[in-house]
C-alpha cells in the first residue's frame, strides 16, 4: 500500500513503463495501454474516497460496443464528436478514425486525460482531451455524444440522463454503450445494435453481450 507522503509517479511516464500496449479484444484496430495484474497500478491511483477509480486502465464493455458500432458504421464522418466519461479514450479514437470531424474526449480523472494523450498518439489520431466534469454544464457545440457504461451508480445516472436529455433537446444527436448495468434507464432508450465485447465491469475480465442505445427522440 501506499505509504502516506509517498510522491504521485508521473501519470505518463507510469503509463508507458508499466501499462502495456496491446490490441482491445474484439476491436484489433485499436491499440491501447491496459493495465494487468503486474501494472502496480495502486501507485498511481489516489488513495482519498474523492479520488476516481482508475476505470481507464481496463476494457469496459460500453466503450468497446460504441467503438466497434462507430468502426463498422462509419456515421461520423465530417461530425464533431464528444466522448464523455471517456476513460483510456477508446470511444474517441474510434470516431477519429472513423473519419469523425473533430473529437474531444472528456473525463474527471487526469490520469485517464494522460492514458488517452498516450493512445491517441499510439493510433495516430488527433484528440482533444479535457479532465473536467460537464454534465452540469449547458450543452456542448457538438453534433453527437457518445457515452460508454456511465450507469454503473444511481446518482451518477439520474445526472449523466439529466445532462444527456439537455443535449438531445438542443439537437444533439446521442449514442450510449452499455451491457445493462443496473442502473441504465432502459425504458427511455431504444437498442439499435447488439455485440460481443470484452468487460472487466462484468468481474472477469470475459466477453458479453452490450448495447448500443439511443434516446427516445434522438434525430
Amino acid at each position: 500500500m501506499k505509504r502516506p507522503g509517498m510522491q504521485q509517479p508521473d501519470p505518463v511516464a507510469f503509463i508507458k513503463a508499466n501499462l502495456p500496449i496491446s490490441p482491445v479484444p474484439s476491436i484489433p484496430e485499436i491499440r491501447l495501454h491496459t493495465a494487468g495484474p503486474a501494472s502496480g497500478l495502486w501507485r498511481l491511483a489516489g488513495r482519498r474516497e474523492a479520488d476516481p477509480a482508475p476505470y481507464w486502465a481496463y476494457p469496459w464493455a460500453g466503450g468497446a460496443v460504441l467503438a466497434r458500432y462507430l468502426l463498422d458504421r462509419p456515421e461520423v464522418v465530417g461530425r464533431r464528436v464528444l466522448d464523455l466519461g471517456a476513460g483510456s479514450g477508446l470511444v474517441a479514437i474510434a470516431a477519429a478514425k472513423a473519419g469523425a470531424a473533430a473529437v474531444t474526449a472528456v473525463d474527471i480523472d487526469a490520469n485517464a486525460i494522460a492514458a488517452i494523450g498516450l493512445n491517441a498518439a499510439i493510433n495516430g489520431v488527433d484528440i482533444v482531451a479535457r479532465a473536467a466534469d460537464i454534465i452540469e454544464d449547458p450543452p456542448p457545440e457538438i453534433d453527437l455524444l457518445v457515452v460508454g457504461d456511465l450507469f454503473y451508480d444511481p446518482t451518477l445516472a439520474l445526472r449523466v440522463m439529466a445532462f444527456l436529455r439537455r443535449c438531445q433537446a438542443s439537437g444533439i444527436e446521442v449514442l450510449i454503450g452499455d451491457p445493462e448495468r443496473a442502473h441504465l434507464p432502459q425504458g427511455e432508450l431504444s437498442r439499435i445494435a447488439t455485440h460481443i465485447v470484452a468487460d472487466f465491469g462484468g468481474g472477469t475480465g470475459g466477453a458479453a453481450p452490450a448495447g448500443v442505445f439511443a434516446l427516445f427522440g434522438n434525430g
